[in-house]
């Protein structure tokens, strides 16, 4: 546990943006108070303010009127910045984090770190399903995994033509999912029990996000929604690591499903894929207001 002294350090540090630049300016090269002043575009009384404020903390030397840092100083810095990116990042996909638990809690460190996020906003509401349905249209040849936690017209839509494109989709739903698709889009239900570049699996409980991703890789997308399965935030993100946790993670999912046509002999619903082939962000099932 911190002692209260390095709390206060902290609390020192953070007190203002011009110390954290100063530290910085210090590490690039060993100055004197004059081109610090110079560097960070501060008052030379400012500057010997914080350099003693440092000197105190042992985070730098004087030798012959120039401040170096200490190696305890350069740690200081670099987890400072660490913090500052973190925080950073956390600020930009607070949209997805807060509405993709527990599912963002299992993913790999990387979708933060070098992911992009598609946000929904009050001048762009349909951003994020905008976004997902460019990467639709640049898919094609692809065996296509999908996770779909809602049913939207525009998803369906856009899922067809895909299908056009010699591209074959695995997709799970949800029980609700299927409820909805055969009551608003029986006829896509039919289809997609027919059709054999389609294979939709039911899954028991509510899907918390939306999947769209090749098989072959490397952009997975992932789909946020709200409450009232509104689509908030589209994260995308290359890197391998994301792509093979978010393979392995549908699998799971479609291990704990149905085959759509077990759940249709059993209960006399007509339904499928069709109509929610587009499930997860990239299928969209997560629909915004076409969602059903």
């Amino acid at each position: 546990m911190p002692s209260e002294d390095a709390h206060e350090d902290v609390r020192y540090l953070a007190g203002s943006p011009g110390r954290i630049e100063i530290l910085r300016a210090i590490r690039e090269e060993p100055l004197r108070p004059a081109a610090i002043t110079r560097r960070v575009e501060s008052t030379r009384t400012t500057v010997q303010r914080v350099l003693a404020g440092f000197r105190e903390r042992r985070w730098v030397v004087e030798r012959d009127a120039t401040y170096r840092l200490t190696a305890t100083g350069e740690r200081v810095c670099a987890a400072y910045e660490d913090l500052l990116d973190a925080t950073a990042r956390a600020r930009e996909f607070a949209p997805f984090a807060a509405n993709a638990e527990p599912i963002a809690a299992e993913m790999p460190a990387a979708a933060f770190e070098h992911g992009t996020l598609t946000v929904a906003t009050a001048q762009d509401p349909l951003a994020p399903v905008d976004r997902l349905i460019d990467r639709f249209e640049e898919t094609e040849d692809a065996t296509v995994r999908s996770i779909s936690p809602i049913v939207s017209r525009t998803f369906n839509e856009a899922a067809m033509d895909l299908l056009g494109r010699e591209t074959s989709i695995r997709l799970v739903i949800d029980e609700r999912v299927l409820e909805t698709s055969a009551e608003t889009f029986p006829e896509a239900l039919t289809r997609a029990v027919d059709r054999c570049d389609v294979s939709v699996s039911v899954h028991p409980d509510p899907l918390p996000v939306g999947l769209f991703t090749d098989r072959e890789g490397p952009r997975t997308c992932l789909m946020a929604y709200d409450d009232q399965n509104t689509p908030r935030a589209l994260l995308e993100c290359a890197d391998e690591s994301v792509h093979e946790w978010a393979l392995t993670w549908f699998d799971r999912v479609r291990d704990r499903s149905r085959p759509l046509e077990e759940v249709v002999g059993d209960e006399g619903v007509n339904g499928g894929p069709d109509q929610g082939v587009n499930g997860g962000p990239d299928q969209g099932v997560n629909g915004g207001p076409d969602e059903g």
